[in-house]
């Protein structure tokens, strides 16, 4: 049995249908997905240059997840340095107080609050851990933040001894408040504490505002290179809305073309009947 053979004006008909279903498919695809470039087979060029701006966001976003962690840590430790500020301030005060203290009862009050609060710095040091890290209880713990995969760009950050041992601020329990001269002394210690937490918290400030830039920058770059990448393969909706709306319209104009064009082979073939 031979083929059908169909005419000219027919088969052009049915390719230009067809043609025209393969985009009405391909513009319901980018509707329904919002992109219109979906996979390397619809434009190579285009999804390979996306998938990397979208590859590098992503590795910045776990460098910014790294650097968030980074920020709590050295906050922690400088809400450790404020805290044991404040504790050596009292200290002073008590210190000053005793000055004036006139008798022995006092003297024992004084003392027994002093040594009190001393305890209080070493228990505020220890306290200050942020995920097993530990900035102010004592020297040999680091913190590395990694800014960047294709830089060398990060900080370290490393721990300070902030106890009151003799590595830290070494200021001297036991009876000191006995005395004019020992009130003195104590002061002196007390005053050098002070000018130490002071100079510790300015670095670890100054660190947290590195890290909070660094994170604010890692973020707002991440942001763009999504927004790049959007905007290689994002598909305009109100422009495939209408190209959806011209080849429906043009749909249906070939299936007209293609019913006149068998009318009129029909026609032909009846002149033979």
């Amino acid at each position: 049995m031979s083929d059908i053979s169909l005419s000219a004006s027919v088969r052009s008909n049915l390719l230009t249908l067809k043609s025209t279903s393969d985009l009405i498919g391909r513009t319901q695809d980018r509707l329904a997905t919002g992109l219109k470039v979906n996979g390397p087979s619809d434009d190579a060029k285009i999804f390979f240059e996306a998938k990397a701006l979208n590859d590098r966001a992503s590795t910045l976003n776990e460098k910014k997840d790294g650097i968030d962690q980074a920020v709590s840590s050295v906050s922690v430790a400088l809400e450790a340095v404020n805290a044991i500020d404040s504790i050596v301030d009292q200290l002073k005060g008590i210190a000053i107080s005793a000055q004036s203290a006139s008798t022995a009862a006092e003297f024992t009050e004084l003392n027994s609050q002093y040594n009190s609060l001393i305890s209080q710095i070493d228990n505020v040091a220890a306290d200050a851990s942020y995920q097993g890290l530990n900035l102010v209880n004592g020297t040999g713990s680091t913190l590395t933040v990694n800014f960047s995969e294709t830089t060398t760009s990060r900080l370290t950050v490393s721990s300070v001894d902030l106890t009151n041992a003799s590595t830290g601020l070494a200021i001297t329990t036991g009876a000191t408040l006995s005395a004019t001269s020992l009130n003195t002394c104590a002061i002196n210690q007390l005053d050098a504490a002070i000018a130490t937490l002071s100079s510790k918290a300015k670095t670890l400030g100054s660190n947290v505002a590195l890290l909070q830039t660094r994170l604010d920058f890692n973020q707002s770059y991440a942001n763009e290179l999504e927004t790049g990448a959007d905007k290689l393969r994002l598909a305009d909706i109100t422009e495939e809305g209408a190209n959806l709306v011209a080849l429906q319209t043009r749909q249906q104009l070939g299936i007209s073309a293609l019913s006149f064009a068998g009318q009129q082979e029909q026609s032909v073939l009846s002149l033979f009947r």
